[in-house]
């Protein structure tokens, strides 16, 4: 069930919240054990949710639009009841002592939040793989990895666990397992969603997004989290860029729909034919539908890969500075001295893909090279969101292939981190741009694995990206 109707059902009254919840667990719990999506589940705080909402629905009072509807967090997402990991040893048995904007917003609409899921250890994956804490699998061919950083949140969504997860996206950490497990995976405009709660990894490109089977439930989960918080310095205020009804112009008409189709996007090294072929489908699907195509360029794309790598890493290595063994997080047991208990602490409880971003960040930090890397990335940075500027002047959004291949197999880009880091190679620019960005399910593989397509949008234009997915998504049902 959707999560739309869900919450109508619950409501009405059609449904009990209480029936709802004990569904959804006995469904975890039959899936979980072969999917690996969940860390932790808060069962006993999930039930006692769902007996409130169905006694203010007895009592005649209002209740959320979310009432009763089980959600899941991705665990780099404070949560005071139980423990948030990042999926790292770091911190195993860490305890927020807060929680996160996007929890109060959800708890605030009627959404049960009935547990936290997997991730590549502090969100640096493109497969889930580097998790210290379990594995997750691809629900669609156990065989094959379910994307990254948030895999998790994805798997819990395309196994039927739950109807909406929520994730976090530094450089397509939402919308590629969306496209590897064939579901709707959203990045909202960098601002628009609070990061007030959200473990950093790289504090100007992190942004948490939904998860959801159809863009109706996207656009419902997105209404309920977006908006203005003070407590986070990059939120935009909603008086510079109100917030609108996501749910009510969704079906609205897009009237003379100009599509840009960047030739740089086809032209990309690594792009598998079969990826290519299924966009330039759903391309042509549009143009069925009475849209236009429209050639524009995005000159510094090729670039993007050794920007997002420079600028991302550098910011790891600064927020990760504060897992010193001293803190908080795991101690090493024994040191010899301070040095030792920094270094030790460090090498112990970090993953090997964590240690490789941090010293690669501090590289390009450090001095001598700021100028020659960090600068110069920042530069190229700012071309790339004037080549998106510009690109989105003359048309209504940009499609491309949301990843270069379909779902892989594990450990088939384990002995080479450069090729997993190609398989973020479409999602990056729109994190270094700061656009909104969707992934839609635009068809499968010969051997049924899903094929996701990327739509952007300029800045503060979630409401148009939501339109225009659900435009696709109703006209490839139909």
């Amino acid at each position: 069930m959707n999560a739309l109707d869900w919450a109508r059902q619950i409501a009405s009254g059609e449904r009990k919240a209480v029936n709802a919840i004990e569904d959804a667990f006995l469904r975890i719990e039959q899936s979980n054990e072969q999917i690996g999506a969940f860390l932790s589940l808060d069962k006993e705080h999930a039930q006692e949710r769902a007996g409130q909402i169905d006694a203010q629905i007895a009592a005649g009072k209002s209740v959320g639009p979310l009432a009763g509807v089980p959600v899941a967090l991705k665990d780099n997402m404070c949560l005071q009841r139980g423990k948030t990991t990042c999926g790292s040893k770091m911190l195993e048995h860490f305890q927020a002592p807060y929680d996160a904007h996007v929890v109060q917003r959800l708890e605030a609409a009627g959404a049960i939040i009935v547990g936290k899921c997997n991730m590549d250890e502090f969100a640096m994956g493109s497969s889930t793989e580097n998790s210290a804490l379990g594995k997750t699998v691809n629900p669609r061919n156990t065989e094959c990895v379910p994307g990254g950083s948030s895999g998790g949140s994805a798997a819990s969504v395309a196994s039927g666990m739950v109807p909406l997860a929520l994730g976090s996206d530094t450089g397509g950490s939402i919308r590629q397992p969306a496209a590897y497990c064939g579901l709707i995976g959203m990045k909202p405009t960098y601002g628009r969603v609070s990061r007030y709660g959200l473990v950093a990894f790289g504090s100007s490109l992190d942004q948490i997004g939904p998860f959801a089977g159809n863009v109706t439930d996207a656009a419902l989960l997105l209404s309920v989290i977006a908006g203005h918080d003070e407590r986070d310095s990059t939120s935009v205020s909603e008086t510079v860029h109100p917030v609108p009804d996501y749910l009510s112009e969704l079906d609205q008409p897009i009237e003379n729909l100009r599509i840009g189709v960047a030739p740089e996007f086809f032209e990309l090294e690594g792009l598998d034919p079969v990826i290519k072929q299924a966009v330039q489908q759903a391309l042509a699907q549009f143009e069925k539908q009475g849209a236009e195509l429209v050639e524009v360029h995005i000159p510094h794309l090729k670039y993007a890969i050794g920007v997002y790598y420079l600028v991302a890493t550098a910011e790891a290595s600064s927020n990760l500075a504060r897992f010193d063994g001293v803190h908080y997080g795991y101690r090493t047991p024994d040191p010899a001295d301070y040095i030792d208990l920094y270094s030790a602490s460090r090498a112990e409880a970090l993953g090997e893909e964590v240690q490789r971003r941090i010293m690669l960040g501090t590289y390009a930090l450090s001095s001598g090279y700021y100028d020659a890397y960090y600068l110069k990335a920042l530069k190229a940075r700012n071309l790339i969101r004037q080549d998106f500027n510009k690109a989105l002047e003359s048309v209504d959004c940009l499609i491309s292939p949301t990843t270069p291949e379909p779902a892989f197999k594990f450990g088939e880009k384990g002995e080479n981190p450069l090729t997993m880091y190609l398989s973020d190679i479409y999602t990056v620019p729109a994190n270094l741009a700061g656009n909104p960005a969707i992934s839609v399910p635009c068809g499968r593989t010969d051997d049924g694995m899903p094929i996701g397509m990327q739509i952007i949008t300029p800045p503060f234009t979630e409401g148009k990206l939501l339109r225009i997915a659900r435009y696709y998504e109703v006209a490839d049902v139909s």
